[in-house]
C-alpha cells in the first residue's frame, strides 16, 4: 500500500477560517474593539506562534479586561469547534482510501486540539492513522515525525508523497527524505523559494489528493 502523509490545518481543513470565526465571536463577547480581529489573526500567524506567545501578547494588550481563562479557553477550543471537512477533500480522501492508498495526518500541535478537529470533522473515520507533533515529541519538517507516521500505520516511506500547505514544514519535510514526493497547496500563493521546489503545486487539498492518486494509477497503468 503507498503512504500519503497529509497535513491537517489550512490543507484538510481551513484552520484560519475557523479561527478567524472564533475570534470575531471572542471579541464581541468580550465587549473589545471588532477592528482588533486583524491584529488577532496576526499575531496567530496561521497557527504557527506559540500558544503561550499569543496568550501573553494578548495579556498585555488587553490587561485586566480579560481574564486569563477566557485567553486559555479561546485558544483551546475556539478554531477546534469550528473547523469542517469541506466535501471535496472528503471524497477525494475516499478515492484516495478507495485506490489503497495509506492515509495518515501528520500535523504540528497539541493533541487535545488536533484530535478535536480530527474527531468532530470525521477524518478519524476516513484515515488511517494520525501523528500530533506534542505526541511523538518532535515538529515538522523533522524526518523523524514523518517515520513515525509510516510507522504508526505499517507502512514504508518508499515511494510516499507529502500534502501540505507549509513550504517549510512540509515541502521541506520531505525534501529531507530519500525519494518522497511532494504536493504544496498554494491556496493561490507563489512558490518563492528558490532552493527547492514542491514536486507539484496546486490550490487546495483535493486538486493534492487527486493528483497524486490519479498519476500512481496512470503510472501503473506503463506496466
Amino acid at each position: 500500500m503507498p503512504l500519503l502523509m497529509i497535513d491537517l490545518d489550512n490543507t484538510l481543513v481551513d484552520r484560519d477560517a475557523a479561527f478567524r470565526e472564533a475570534a470575531s465571536v471572542f471579541l464581541d463577547e468580550n465587549a473589545l474593539p471588532v477592528d482588533d480581529l486583524a491584529w488577532l489573526m496576526s499575531v496567530d500567524a496561521g497557527g504557527y506562534t506559540p500558544r503561550e506567545d499569543v496568550a501573553r501578547a494578548m495579556a498585555d494588550r488587553y490587561g485586566g479586561a480579560l481574564s486569563g481563562a477566557a485567553v486559555r479557553d479561546f485558544l483551546d477550543r475556539g478554531a477546534a469547534d469550528r473547523v469542517v471537512l469541506a466535501g471535496a477533500t472528503r471524497d477525494a480522501l475516499d478515492r484516495a482510501v478507495g485506490a489503497g492508498w495509506t492515509c495518515v495526518i501528520v500535523t504540528n500541535g497539541r493533541v487535545v486540539q488536533q484530535e478535536a478537529k480530527i474527531r468532530g470533522t470525521g477524518l478519524d473515520g476516513i484515515v488511517h492513522g494520525w501523528v500530533i507533533s506534542e505526541a511523538v515529541g518532535c515538529k515538522k519538517p523533522a524526518p523523524e515525525i514523518f517515520r513515525a507516521a509510516a510507522a504508526a500505520v505499517g507502512a514504508s516511506l518508499r515511494g510516499a508523497w507529502v500534502i501540505g500547505d507549509s513550504a517549510h514544514a512540509d515541502i521541506g519535510g520531505a525534501r529531507g527524505l530519500d525519494g518522497v514526493r511532494s504536493v504544496w497547496v498554494s491556496g493561490g500563493r507563489p512558490w518563492t523559494d528558490e532552493t527547492f521546489r514542491p514536486t507539484h503545486i496546486t490550490d487546495d487539498a483535493s486538486s493534492a489528493l487527486d493528483h497524486v492518486v490519479v498519476g500512481h494509477r496512470d503510472s501503473e497503468s506503463h506496466y
